[in-house]
């Protein structure tokens, strides 16, 4: 016979805690990784203009430089053919980035609002990208979580045309190396402690433009 106290037990134990509030611990507890992984990913005593234990060319190196009139404060531009992006600021300069751009014919140009950024973000590889792929991205088609291994590293800006997502990110990249070349499956990638500098001075709403890979954008140093 089941008493009140027996459903009331087994009722506890079909629907406590709450969803919600398991979501919460789970956000709080990763969360709580956050600078510890921010400071996994930053080299000791960085320098954003200096810093350099990846190898990187020094023109990849985050460098002030003045922008090209006429372009809006706080919206981004990538220069596909250089491998820069090209973040605007309000007095007529640009901090210029470098970055990687996707392989093959996967980059894809245009103009794109940023309706998300995320900090250290979970990762699912797209139907195309496991189809196209699948030795690499089969084993995590029910995702991946953050950290500093994740391909979306610690940043990433989400690309939306109008409220249609893109699945296309400007996001930090555990393959700093990369930075350069041609290597994401549609991304613009960026070393994580260069994109953790960027993050904050970026505002949803913004514009990033993508042109072409035979389109430079000229900005003096």
């Amino acid at each position: 016979m089941l008493t009140r106290r027996h459903f009331i037990m087994t009722t506890a134990a079909m629907f406590s805690p709450p969803i919600a509030g398991q979501a919460l611990a789970q956000s709080s507890s990763l969360q709580s990784k956050w600078d510890a992984w921010d400071a996994q990913v930053t080299p000791p005593n960085y320098n954003p203009a200096t810093t350099n234990p990846w190898g990187l060319h020094p023109r990849f190196l985050p460098t002030l430089v003045e922008a090209k009139p006429g372009l809006t404060p706080g919206d981004i531009h990538v220069d596909a053919v250089a491998r820069y992006l090209y973040h605007i600021r309000n007095d007529g300069t640009a901090m210029r980035y470098g970055v990687a751009i996707a392989r093959g014919d996967l980059y894809e140009p245009g103009a794109y609002t940023i309706k998300r950024k995320a900090k250290w973000p979970s990762w699912t590889p797209t139907a195309n990208m496991i189809r196209r792929d699948p030795e690499l991205y089969k084993e995590y088609e029910d995702g991946m979580p953050p950290g500093p291994e994740n391909p979306l590293g610690s940043r990433a800006f989400y690309l939306y045309v109008g409220g249609r997502d893109t699945y296309l990110r400007i996001h930090g990249s555990p393959h700093p190396r990369s930075i350069g070349g041609r290597a994401s499956s549609g991304c613009v990638r960026m070393v994580m402690a260069h994109i953790n500098g960027l993050y904050d001075q970026v505002e949803t709403g913004s514009v990033a433009i993508l042109y072409p890979p035979e389109e430079y954008v000229t900005a003096r140093s």
